[in-house]
């Protein structure tokens, strides 16, 4: 079967294809949208308009030093996304291969009133919720729990004598599955945001990941929320339900 546009001809094979290519390259600008990759990909398109111009103008030595750094433009787009390509390609993986249940209604509300009380008492907390994209690495630094998901269990384990209360707590399919855990902390965090080291492990394992991190500082007493590399800070009950549920659904 082909769509005989006058001299072009294109057969079904041919839609295919464009519809491939279109759908992946909306799901890059999806994955890309909200992070730091979309200014190097700026820069990127600024090099190569500059590129263009030199060879226009003929400024010689410009081009040649744009050609040969353009030319290695595959080596180059892999060292600048390492971290972006091994998080897409994890979350590809885990869409096919790996299911984890939505957090009940009734965790939530537990993981909600708990992140308040713990804001009001100064406790500081680190909760990560897996989500598609599995955190094995991740949880073999921390001591396996298995345990069912309770308010009381969550404060108890971030109470200031325990010995789990400065590591992160992995939530894995409505249970607390593993607690002291290690995260990888964020690099590149401006100075003058002044986070501490539990917001920079939150902002680290929502790069690495597609989970979400909720993080109580006990110097503030300040809720937030990280996800996709982000920070969402200051927030009350009522914005911490609303960002968590809008997070999950997704």
């Amino acid at each position: 079967m082909f769509l005989d546009l006058g001299i072009v001809q294109i057969g079904w094979r041919d839609l295919v294809d464009i519809a491939v290519v279109a759908y992946i390259a909306y799901r890059v600008i999806l994955f890309l949208k909200g992070t730091r990759a979309v200014s190097v990909v700026y820069g990127l398109l600024i090099l190569m308009l500059v590129y263009y111009v030199a060879d226009e103008f003929g400024l010689y030595t410009l081009h040649g030093l744009l050609t040969n750094f353009l030319g290695s433009l595959f080596l180059v787009v892999i060292i600048l996304f390492q971290s972006d390509i091994r998080k897409a390609l994890a979350e590809m993986g885990a869409g096919r291969l790996w299911f984890n249940p939505r957090p009940t209604n009734k965790m939530l509300d537990e993981l909600i009133l708990a992140a308040v009380h713990m804001a009001k008492k100064k406790i500081g907390a680190l909760i990560v919720l897996e989500k598609r994209t599995p955190l094995g690495d991740v949880v073999e630094s921390g001591v396996e729990l298995n345990a069912d998901f309770s308010r009381e269990l969550l404060e108890t384990i971030f109470y200031p004598s325990t010995r789990l209360h400065d590591g992160a707590v992995v939530v894995r399919a409505n249970k607390i599955a593993y607690a002291g855990c290690i995260l990888p902390l964020a690099v590149g965090v401006p100075s003058r945001w002044n986070f501490g080291t539990r917001h920079r492990a939150a902002l680290g394992i929502t790069e690495e990941s597609d989970a979400l991190a909720v993080v109580v500082s006990e110097e503030k007493g300040m809720i937030s929320v990280a996800m996709s590399g982000r920070l969402i800070p200051g927030l009350d009950e009522v914005r911490l339900r609303r960002v968590l549920t809008a997070a999950l659904e997704k």
